[in-house]
């Protein structure tokens, strides 16, 4: 097939495209290179089978040929580029996601989106389902991201209704792996850059809030077989394996065998208590659930970083 990944040479985008051009399909790959970096994917161009363009989704698009499949990657996924660009996050997922929905309706092409367990906000339900509506704050600190994805999955919906759209939701969880950016403030590469620097590792508030982890290979599999399904609706994918963040703090350092201790801080304003998804819907609809222990996932990503990155 022939593929459009939007935020293609970003953490998970670059996984996919690997993935994909692995696969046999020719994959163009779309970003502004604003948190991608063009490294994480600049081996494909040896496959023949890849291209990328530097373009912001947010602009006019000129894509020639035929498109089988899009995945739309491109969004700012870190806390500080929601605090500090609130427009820019605000209008990747507004115009960006119409501008990418009408060539895949133009191209007939099977839309996959990359929405997020934020749209659930702090939830009441516990471990997310589907047919939460989400707690929200349309007006706090995290709204520019957790409102971006929620009018951006309204939007892929009303193009289904109305222009017969092709459209693929998914509710990505927490997501870890080697090409995540030291400096992105996330938790797991925050923890594992730190702990190899000896440095301290930020823990808001009393680390007793949870998430769950899931390791990019595992999301990678849910996202071509999402792709692949004729289901409309939101899918949560993720790892329900629920830890708290001091936990997988204490972990990290223990895998790292680091001399670096917790550091507690205030907690951050609206940080989600829990974070766990229901998977049922994935079991059943994709036949998949993740395969790699968080174990096995942090030691591959602790090795990425010892080799290939610089502590931030």
């Amino acid at each position: 097939m022939r593929i459009l990944v939007t935020g293609g040479a970003g953490f998970l985008g670059s996984h996919l495209a690997d993935r994909l051009v692995a696969d046999g399909h020719e994959v163009l790959c779309v970003d502004d290179l604003s948190s991608g970096r063009r490294r994480n994917v600049e081996h494909l161009a040896a496959s023949g089978r890849f291209r990328f363009i530097e373009a912001d989704v947010v602009q006019p698009l000129e894509v020639s040929g035929p498109l089988d499949r899009i995945y739309h990657l491109a969004s700012p996924v870190t806390c500080a580029h929601h605090l500090e660009r609130p427009i820019a996050t605000l209008r990747a997922a507004a115009e960006g996601t119409r501008r990418i929905l009408d060539l895949a309706a133009d191209c007939g092409a099977v839309f996959l989106l990359a929405s997020s367990s934020e749209v659930y906000g702090d939830p009441l339900v516990h471990p997310q389902v589907e047919t939460d509506a989400g707690r929200v704050n349309p007006i706090g600190p995290r709204s520019p991201y957790d409102e971006g994805k929620r009018f951006a999955e309204a939007l892929a919906v009303a193009y289904a209704k109305q222009k017969g759209a092709k459209v693929r939701l998914a509710r990505i969880f927490n997501t870890y792996g080697p090409r995540m950016r030291p400096d992105d403030g996330r938790v797991i590469p925050t923890f594992i850059t730190r702990a190899l620097a000896g440095r301290p590792l930020p823990v808001f508030g009393t680390g007793g809030q949870t998430r769950s982890f899931c390791y990019v290979a595992d999301m990678v599999e849910a996202l071509l077989r999402l792709a692949e399904a004729d289901y409309a609706g939101p899918v949560n994918l993720g790892n329900p394996d629920e830890v708290t963040v001091m936990q997988v703090a204490r972990e990290i350092i223990a895998m790292t065998a680091s001399a670096a201790r917790v550091e507690l801080r205030p907690a951050l304003p609206e940080d989600p208590s829990r974070r766990r998804p229901d998977i049922t819907l994935a079991r059943r609809l994709l036949d998949w659930e993740p395969q790699v222990s968080r174990r096995d996932g942090l030691a591959r990503t602790i090795e990425y970083y010892r080799t290939e990155e610089q502590p931030a």
